[in-house]
């Protein structure tokens, strides 16, 4: 039996998994949802690492799993905590010495989608905190998902503090852990190309791909149980 812990991406929270810990725990594993304090403009990765590594139930073995926005703080976990393995979900990739900023005035890691269509309608609350509109977040983050899990999902998003993509990453070296990179095939938000070269570049690990969209959480999330049993078996089984 594995420890699942699951980290959301930026504008969620730990609902977004809650079909998720289902789906695993009918496989006989145990999961835990964290809530990150995205909204919190003070806080960066080093924070939001603080409160992944509190949900470590048995260091060294469990797996942390971070989505999109999480890339950025589950690679600090285990400076805080003993994991058993990472696995960076569509997620973006720190690269020490810079800010997420620099990364994307530097290339195009992000959809052509997200520039095309999503980011022209992002929007700023009194805080600098990013916001979407609930119809362009379900086209983004949930076109494939039932259109009521859809639409639902998009309402319950929150503001999104610009301090873990405005910092230089408290990152100094990718820790020596097992790691995984799965990608989405039909992913609005994250560059399927810029995931498979950065995976190769920074994690050593070639890309495990899956079909649909940024949310598989949501969208199959039987079928993501099953690929993240499969990438990170129990030690007594590896």
């Amino acid at each position: 039996m594995t420890h699942f812990v699951l980290v959301h991406g930026g504008w969620h929270g730990a609902w977004c998994w809650e079909d998720q810990v289902r789906e695993l725990r009918a496989r006989g594993h145990e999961a835990t949802a964290v809530d990150l304090p995205s909204d919190d403009v003070t806080a960066g990765a080093a924070r939001y690492a603080e409160v992944i590594a509190a949900a470590v139930r048995e260091p060294g073995r469990d797996v942390v799993v971070g989505h999109s926005l999480a890339g950025l703080a589950i690679p600090l976990v285990p400076d805080l905590t003993e994991v058993g393995a990472l696995v960076f979900l569509a997620a973006l990739l720190p690269e020490p010495g810079r800010s997420w900023r620099e990364q994307l005035a530097a290339g195009r890691p992000m959809a052509d989608w997200f520039y095309a269509e999503a980011m022209p309608e992002q929007g700023r609350d009194d805080q600098g905190r990013s916001t979407w509109p609930p119809d362009i977040a379900a086209e983004l983050f949930y076109h494939d998902c039932p259109r009521p899990v859809a639409e639902t999902a998009a309402r319950r998003l929150r503001p999104q503090s610009p301090a873990p993509i405005a910092e230089p990453t408290p990152l100094a070296a990718f820790p020596r852990v097992p790691m995984h990179y799965v990608a989405c095939r039909g992913d609005r938000a994250v560059s399927g190309e810029w995931a498979r070269r950065t995976a190769r570049e920074r994690l050593r690990v070639e890309v495990t791909w899956i079909d649909g969209s940024h949310s598989p959480f949501l969208a199959d999330p039987a079928g993501l149980a099953d690929l993240l049993i499969s990438l990170t078996p129990p030690p007594e089984d590896r």
